[in-house]
């Protein structure tokens, strides 16, 4: 059996590991667009920050590592094409375009940072960030940087700009919408987040649209946008990522945004073709909807299960809740599940209860460290559908938490009652857990404060 993998992500790197572990005498052949292999985008912060030590270093695999398993590694091959009657692909080589047939093919597209559609957006000095050359060139201007904006104020624009400011350069964060990761924290956590940006000198524009870069002899000089004016000799644009998928109309079943339709089984409109990873949607369990959820974790289970199924197995992919968190400085944060970014999805009403609590009994003596949290769940039931929970404490195992209550369909009484441990150094005698469902329901006990 021949399988033939496109993209050697976090998806293309699970499916050869799960083939290759299923028969070890199969014939896998890898291809990757890019001169290096399995790229761990994840990682990229780290490296911008001196954390690792070279782009080498983020990477969970490499050309030596797939050689040495048996793996038929095509590296500088960007396929181009595909052919389901034939069972063929075209790829396009630095030494020209060849076909190659397979009996299984395995489809990971990706997806693309796109940049602004404004005068200028091609200027010197201009950058995306999303893979290793991006970091690459994100991380070599640091050295000659001095006014730097980032815009887009999600997941990844925020990693860029906090590793600048790290680096001692003057930053400004610009986004089209009033505050900064949306999709990730709700309202109630957005002071905790403007006033560590202002303490940390990161500068946040909301509410502002870019309409030009600006440039002297090819070079970004600055940004303007609907209400200001702003000096900078370097951009990143960072405005989300869209499906790759271009190159597979006509030939699979896209949807109306360009992600490829896959049933439960990952297969494709085409026999033998599967997909998955960030061109692809995932079901989302606390709506039981599918939906564009752009994690390794699911593109790593997405790998796994294709392979299965392309093995001969009949896996169904498992639904997912979003779960990801982040250090935003000396914060930390963690989500899980539905949040007011995504209520409309939701087939019911959904009620939440936001509080802060302390993480340990108060006579720890630690500073008063508290975790501010939000629950969300049905109106009718109390069945929990989301999470979130920011802290100076790396509280981010409560995500975790959280995603297996929302996978069993826990209710608030569930959580009340679940059974943690206490020790004072770690938790409290009613961890803060059991307190954010207690108090969502009305409940008072619970209580840190002493009596004496």
């Amino acid at each position: 059996m021949k399988y033939i993998i496109v993209g050697s992500s976090h998806f293309g790197y699970e499916a050869v590991e799960t083939i290759l572990e299923a028969q070890p005498d199969a014939e896998i052949h890898l291809y990757e667009r890019g001169d290096k292999a399995s790229f761990m985008s994840c990682g990229a912060q780290s490296y911008l920050e001196d954390i690792a030590k070279s782009a080498d270093e983020v990477h969970y695999a490499n050309e030596g590592s797939y050689t040495e398993q048996g793996i038929n590694v095509h590296l500088n091959s960007d396929v181009v094409d595909v052919n389901p009657d034939e069972k063929t692909i075209t790829v396009k080589t630095p030494d020209g375009e060849q076909e190659a047939g397979y009996d299984k093919l395995l489809l990971s597209p990706g997806g693309y940072a796109p940049v602004l559609n404004v005068p200028g957006n091609d200027l010197e000095h201009v950058y995306t960030f999303r893979g290793r050359d991006d970091a690459e060139d994100v991380k070599a201007r640091m050295a000659e940087a001095k006014k730097v904006i980032v815009i887009g104020g999600g997941y990844i624009g925020v990693e860029v700009a906090e590793a600048y400011v790290r680096n001692g350069q003057e930053v400004t964060l610009i986004d089209a919408v009033d505050r900064f990761l949306p999709t990730y924290l709700d309202e109630e956590f957005y002071p905790t987040l403007t006033a560590e940006a202002k303490d940390k000198g990161l500068d946040f524009k909301g509410n502002e649209f870019v309409q030009e870069v600006k440039g002297e002899e090819g070079a970004v000089t600055g940004v303007i946008t609907d209400k200001a004016e702003y000096e900078a000799d370097t951009v990143i644009m960072a405005v989300g990522v869209k499906p790759d998928t271009s190159w597979l109309e006509g030939t699979l079943e896209l949807d109306d945004n360009g992600f490829v339709v896959v049933n439960d089984y990952l297969e494709t409109s085409a026999e033998d073709v599967y997909a998955g990873g960030d061109a692809t949607l995932i079901p989302f369990i606390p709506t039981g909807k599918k939906a564009c959820i752009g994690l390794a974790t699911n593109a790593r289970k997405q790998g796994v299960t294709a392979a299965k199924n392309a093995l001969g197995e009949e896996v169904e992919m498992a639904g997912v809740n979003g779960t990801s968190g982040l250090a935003f400085f000396d914060l930390k944060f963690a989500t899980t599940g539905l949040k007011n970014c995504n209520l409309d999805s939701y087939d019911g009403e959904v009620k939440s209860y936001y509080c802060e609590e302390r993480v340990r009994p108060s006579f720890m003596r630690d500073g008063d460290i508290t975790v501010e949290m939000k629950i969300l769940y049905d109106a009718k039931t109390e069945t929990i559908l989301g999470a979130q929970f920011l802290s100076t404490e790396d509280i981010t195992q409560a995500a975790n938490v959280l995603s297996l209550a929302i996978t069993a369909k826990m209710t608030l009484t569930d959580l009340a009652q679940a059974d943690f441990f206490f020790q004072p150094g770690f938790s409290r005698p009613w961890h803060f857990l059991n307190v954010l469902a207690m108090r969502a329901q009305g409940q008072t006990y619970g209580s840190t404060k002493m009596l004496f």
